[in-house]
């Protein structure tokens, strides 16, 4: 096992669910650091039986430290992370900045495990959005190779951190009294409306969102052939990314086939009864881990295409929980001590 771990960013909306994880799944460590910057360091955080206090995030806070997990923004992990590999540590990284680095692998352990184990000190966990999408993908391409793939994601205003959540609780209570309330976190109020910007604007009118779902889609799957098209929209739920997926395969896969290996896939649970008014929601996926699949059929637009709707707790399976889940991919190359 890993003798120290330091968690970066402990006190953010997924360093608090990280801190949950390693909890709960009984991750194997003797020590446990929490570092953030000087706006939290020296506050307590809770963690089991113990009160950690949070340190500063330094160079030396590094020194001893074998793995790290850190949720940070890109800049401060662009400038952090070097110290950590320097120091000897493995970082599991949830930002954006290290995810296309060639050098760097890019992991979900349902969809490319072995990647993980082939790294220079540093691991990148992908974007919310394109984690639970690949999930679901990766049974698909294991069968008759994805082609193709046609996503709307709705995603909730939790994947903008502890200050989007907030706007969406102020700016419902505002509008429900009659106001209102500026835009502050995300480009127009988002109580009882859709927001089809996330991100910066990029390349021939797509924003940084969607293309990174069409690049770190293709380098999981490990084919820079598939073609993505994605469009990227704030809803206003707090906690749950919704996706609306058509993909299109090589080979056709028939409905039965499809949830079969759905059914089989890890990480995934089939919530497929449209007559029973069963199908994955938000409400019935906040605070578990799995990435869940409903309204599945065929595209009657497309001979070997497959549609279906897609929700995972962003903050879980989408960040906090593949960053752990890696972390036991880890561990278990580590020897005893």
């Amino acid at each position: 096992m890993y003798e120290t771990v330091a968690l970066v960013g402990a006190t953010g909306a997924v360093g608090r669910i990280v801190l949950d994880q390693l909890a709960s799944r009984g991750f194997p460590h003797k020590r446990l650091k929490l570092l953030a910057s000087s706006r939290s360091a020296g506050s307590v955080v809770r963690f089991g039986d113990q009160d950690l206090v949070v340190e500063l995030l330094e160079p030396t806070a590094f020194a001893g430290v074998d793995l790290v997990i850190a949720s940070t923004p890109d800049e401060v992990a662009a400038e952090f992370v070097p110290w950590a590999v320097e120091a000897g540590a493995v970082v599991i990284d949830e930002s954006g900045y290290w995810r296309m680095k060639p050098e760097v692998p890019l992991v979900v352990p349902e969809v490319n495990p072995e990647a993980a184990l082939h790294h220079n000190g540093i691991i990148a966990s992908p974007n919310c959005s394109t984690t639970q999408m690949v999930v679901a993908l990766a049974p698909l391409h294991r069968e008759a190779r994805v082609q193709r793939v046609v996503v709307s994601t709705y995603q909730a205003t939790s994947g903008a951190g502890l200050g989007g959540s907030a706007e969406l609780h102020h700016s419902s209570q505002e509008a429900l009294a009659g106001r209102t309330a500026p835009a502050a976190v995300f480009q127009h109020p988002i109580a009882f409306n859709l927001i089809p910007q996330i991100g910066s604007e990029k390349e021939q009118g797509y924003t940084s969102e969607e293309m990174k779902m069409v690049y770190e889609t293709r380098k999981i799957l490990g084919d820079e052939e598939i073609r993505v098209c994605p469009t990227c929209v704030r809803v206003p739920v707090s906690i749950g990314h919704s996706e609306s997926i058509l993909v299109e395969t090589e080979r056709p896969i028939s409905l039965d086939r499809a949830r079969e290996l759905f059914a089989a896939a890890p990480g995934v649970t089939l919530v497929d009864d449209l007559a029973e008014r069963q199908y994955p929601m938000p409400l019935d996926c906040e605070g578990r881990d799995d990435v869940f699949v409903g309204r599945l059929r065929k595209d009657i637009s497309s001979p070997n295409g497959l549609a279906f709707w897609c929700v995972s707790d962003n903050l879980r399976k989408g960040a906090a929980t593949n960053a752990v889940q890696i972390a036991e991919l880890l561990v278990k190359q580590v020897p005893v001590a």
